[in-house]
């Protein structure tokens, strides 16, 4: 099943789903079906995993709804099943104030666990914007993802995009909090 069959996006809504999402192996699972369903062996495979850890975790991700059966076939008696992402798109809840953001934290950890010898394009912009470029760059920011999103090719290697666009707590703020 390509992913352009499937549902545009997939709203978490349950505690069920925040915590299939918030382990980081889950995440990566997810991050590898989100162009071509794949068995078992082959997650286990492509995450590093043993197979009986990868049937694990692929099972919670099933019963939380995020990934699903897209197709199976007969190997010498067995039946393999395909996995795909439920959605082309997974859109989490606002963590709220204070609460952790579950995608940011594995975007880190999905940095640090990159090849330090790798092509990298990491920047930090401290900015001052009207509210109306404040939601201008949002659009841009967007737009560019969706842009490449449409590039994608699954033959080609994997890139990750991560941004956050957000006002800071103000300072005054954050120093009567931590006293």
């Amino acid at each position: 099943m390509p992913t352009e069959d499937l549902p545009e996006t997939f709203h978490v809504t349950t505690d069920e789903q925040l915590r299939a999402l918030s382990n980081l192996t889950r995440h990566r699972i997810m991050a590898m079906l989100r162009f071509e369903p794949a068995t078992i062996t082959q997650i286990a495979e492509r995450v590093g995993l043993a197979k009986g850890s990868s049937s694990y975790h692929v099972r919670l991700l099933e019963r939380a709804g995020l990934v699903k059966v897209v197709r199976t076939r007969k190997v010498r008696g067995v039946t393999e099943r395909y996995y795909s992402m439920a959605a082309q798109s997974i859109v989490l809840p606002d963590p709220g104030e204070g609460g952790p953001d579950v995608l940011m934290r594995h975007a880190v950890a999905d940095l640090e666990a990159a090849p330090a010898d790798g092509e990298r394009h990491v920047r930090m912009a401290h900015l001052r914007l009207t509210e109306d470029q404040f939601a201008e760059l949002g659009r841009r920011l967007q737009a560019l993802a969706d842009e490449y999103r449409e590039l994608s090719d699954p033959s080609l290697p994997d890139a990750s995009l991560v941004f956050a666009l957000f006002r800071p707590t103000p300072r005054e703020q954050a120093e009567g909090d931590a006293k």
